[in-house]
């Protein structure tokens, strides 16, 4: 470990909203450079979820951050907690998940989270090694260092019950149980999104009442998806993926609002604390594009999920299509057998529209083309002769091939 206390403090800061508390961390910091003993850094990995998006990847950019100091990054898979299911910010119980659902999810988990994490330098562990372990006498120990009023102090909890909504028994068990992942693995510091500070906090609690040094929590933002409004979701159609082609990492990339774009960067690329100073200069200056600011972003997650060489093409493509109008050299083929078709039914058929209603919206919209001309009738018949290029929307290309 080379980099001094305030090195390591100006960038674990950067995009940080809360270090619970700040003074503990410094403490910690100087004594792992002075002792050389890395600190462990915890990440609880919810397994619900087996597709991550760049939301997620603004805490696993800060635990690589500790990782290049030469900490330990320690991910936990809830694979037992998974069978409970996070209640955070929900109105009722979640469905609960096979112990098998949960291990497949947590691997396809790793796999993905290694885009960003030093994957030789990371640690991953199950919670089920310890908490299946645990007897009615240890949970009883356990559960008695809590106060009931102490978990119902959790804001999901507080409103169900002002609501009249059920809490079911295995719910109270989920952040004592989270917490003691903490105690298990000795963890120095967690990382979590403002939405899990009740949970981490727990960690702390759980580590105090058993005799351990006690973990510092550090809480990160949640980060807005592609329509600005609304924390970044698979189910809201905002995202972008983790796994996503570099054009589309790139394409989404583009379509966010200007008034994110240095949020994106301070949270989801790997900049500097310089670097991002110089983003944001250019960003502050009235006669510069928004545009060429997103460019940069889009090559830098394209970068940071593929290599270098492909965010190059990304953007060469993007410039292709958006700014020469230019058709990209990699089109998908679709065979068809039929000499003439509606252009409503090939929409449907090749699967560039999910229903012959949206179908119909796309072509009123205007957002149908064949070889560059756009289709207004929506009863316009495709005679086809030879292979024709079918454009949907500003993305989507299909070569149509006999």
């Amino acid at each position: 470990m080379t980099a001094t206390l305030n090195e390591q403090m100006d960038v674990i800061r950067k995009g940080t909203v809360e270090i619970i508390p700040e003074e503990e961390l410094i403490r910690k910091l100087e004594k792992s450079i002075k002792t050389k003993i890395p600190l462990n850094i915890k990440l609880g990995c919810d397994p619900s979820r087996p597709d991550l998006h760049i939301g997620h990847s603004v805490v696993l950019n800060k635990l690589r951050e500790f990782q290049d100091f030469g900490h330990q990054a320690i991910l936990i898979i809830g694979d037992f907690t998974g069978m409970v299911g996070d209640p955070t910010g929900k109105k009722k119980a979640r469905p609960q998940l096979t112990f098998e659902e949960t291990r497949e999810n947590g691997k396809s988990y790793f796999e993905q989270a290694t885009r960003i994490l030093d994957k030789g330098k990371t640690k991953i562990v199950y919670n089920s090694e310890w908490l299946a372990k645990l007897d009615m006498h240890n949970i009883i120990e356990i559960l008695s260092k809590f106060t009931i009023q102490r978990i119902l102090e959790r804001d999901d909890f507080t409103n169900r019950l002002r609501d009249q909504q059920e809490i079911a028994s295995h719910e109270i068990l989920y952040p004592i149980m989270q917490g003691y992942d903490s105690y298990a693995i000795k963890a120095d510091v967690e990382l979590g999104g403002t939405d899990q500070r009740f949970n981490n906090l727990m960690g702390r609690d759980m580590q105090k009442r058993f005799g351990q040094e006690p973990q510092v929590v550090l809480l990160m933002p949640l980060l807005e998806g592609t329509d600005g409004s609304e924390k970044m979701s698979k189910s809201l159609n905002n995202y972008i993926g983790i796994t996503d082609a570099p054009k589309d990492i790139f394409g989404k990339t583009m379509s966010i609002p200007d008034v994110l774009i240095y949020k994106y960067f301070e949270l989801a690329t790997r900049l500097t604390p310089k670097e991002l100073l110089n983003v944001k200069n250019e960003l502050e200056e009235p006669s510069n594009n928004p545009r060429n600011a997103k460019r940069k972003l889009g090559y830098e997650l394209v970068k940071l999920y593929y290599d270098e060489d492909t965010a190059k093409s990304a953007i060469e493509e993007f410039d292709r299509i958006f700014i020469k109008k230019e058709i990209p050299d990699e089109i998908e083929e679709f065979k068809l057998k039929d000499d003439s078709i509606k252009i409503i039914d090939l929409l449907a058929l090749t699967k560039l529209a999910d229903s012959k209603g949206i179908a119909r919206r796309l072509i009123e919209q205007g957002g149908v083309s064949i070889d560059g001309e756009k289709v207004e009738d929506i009863n316009y018949i495709v005679d086809f002769k030879s292979e024709i290029i079918l454009k949907v929307g500003k993305r989507k290309f299909l070569k149509i091939i006999k």
